[in-house]
């Protein structure tokens, strides 16, 4: 129905629904309040206008309906309360498996790469019915990646990391907006998001002449000499990155942080903001010295480090054990 209707966006993605769901129930709500309200004031001004020979007189107020009026808002406005935050979070917690693109927003336009290498520029492709995660990041002013159909909008801001995640449910091709005024061309900062077929999606992201992006974070990472710092024999002036994304991380001041892109993105680029315990500051700052999508390529190798990790404990754990291996976990001595 709302489809059709040209004042309403369609709906294309999982989270559209509950959002549209949650802003029709505010609606609603609002309106029945304000026809209430205005119901009363008029009532009570023609009730009890001003009458010649008619002295004014002292109305004392009542409890129970002080009460009403105070009990039944509150418990209308705790739904509402109640209603969004579960809608936010789900909105601002991509699942673990979705598929990474990073984003780089700048003065007029939207450079984005998926994580298997393919680049585009104001256009992203998406496979239909797959979580798609967005790293986003700005290299001047604030920008914001707005989708109306998906009911997403996130802010882009520079010097950070801001995620946003979507699943699209009907292929298509649908307006990508930037919702934040960033200069004089701010109107001309458009795009299409493109959602497409799964097979129609492998046979286009197949056809990308890079390799993924982590090859790139991967040359990115020997050309800068961080293979002599950081080596995984942890002989190394600097900690071992294998395994780390995603894991919490003691600092030298005594906090625990959970190694997220972002704390990644810190340590390439201000290394002495949260210096890992033990460690010392050597690590010299690449603030300006590397790109924004050298940065995504270098989250994005070190990123892989902890998937080849987890995946190498994984095949560890399957393969069989060795006869004197069994025996040993059993408690036999093996001579």
């Amino acid at each position: 129905m709302f489809n059709n209707f040209p004042l309403w966006p369609e709906r294309a993605s999982t989270m559209a629904g509950n959002v549209d769901a949650l802003f029709i129930f505010l609606l609603i709500v609002s309106g029945m309040m304000t026809l209430l309200i205005f119901t009363a004031v008029v009532y009570f001004a023609a009730r009890y206008r001003h009458r010649k020979g008619v002295p004014a007189e002292q109305i004392e107020g009542s409890i129970p309906l002080e009460v009403t009026w105070s009990i039944i808002p509150l418990f209308v406005f705790m739904a509402i309360f109640a209603w969004g935050t579960v809608v936010y979070f789900k909105s601002r917690t991509p699942p673990r498996d979705s598929t990474e693109v990073y984003v780089v927003a700048k003065q007029w336009m939207w450079k984005l790469e998926h994580a298997e290498g393919q680049r585009e520029i104001n256009e992203l492709h998406v496979p239909v019915g797959r979580d798609v995660k967005l790293i986003m990041t700005s290299q001047d002013v604030i920008h914001s990646f707005f989708v109306p159909a998906f009911r997403m909008k996130q802010d882009v801001v520079p010097g950070r990391y801001t995620i946003a995640w979507f699943r699209a449910t009907r292929p298509g091709t649908y307006h990508l907006f930037c919702s934040q005024y960033c200069g004089t061309q701010h109107s001309g900062m458009i795009g299409n998001v493109v959602v497409m077929e799964p097979a129609q999606y492998e046979a286009w992201i197949s056809g990308s002449s890079g390799g993924p992006l982590s090859e790139t974070g991967g040359k990115v990472f020997s050309e800068l000499g961080c293979s002599t710092c950081h080596r995984s024999d942890m002989q190394g002036r600097g900690p071992n990155l294998q395994g780390v994304f995603g894991h919490p991380v003691a600092l030298e001041d005594g906090r625990v942080v959970t190694a997220d892109e972002e704390y990644l993105r810190d340590c390439i680029l201000d290394p002495g903001a949260r210096r890992v315990k033990g460690f010392q500051p050597i690590m010299p700052t690449f603030q300006g010295l590397v790109s924004e999508e050298q940065v995504n390529a270098l989250v994005a190798y070190i990123k892989s480090l902890s998937n080849a990790a987890s995946a190498g404990a994984k095949t560890a754990e399957a393969a069989p054990q060795s006869a004197p291996a069994k025996a040993r976990s059993k408690g036999v001595q093996v001579e």
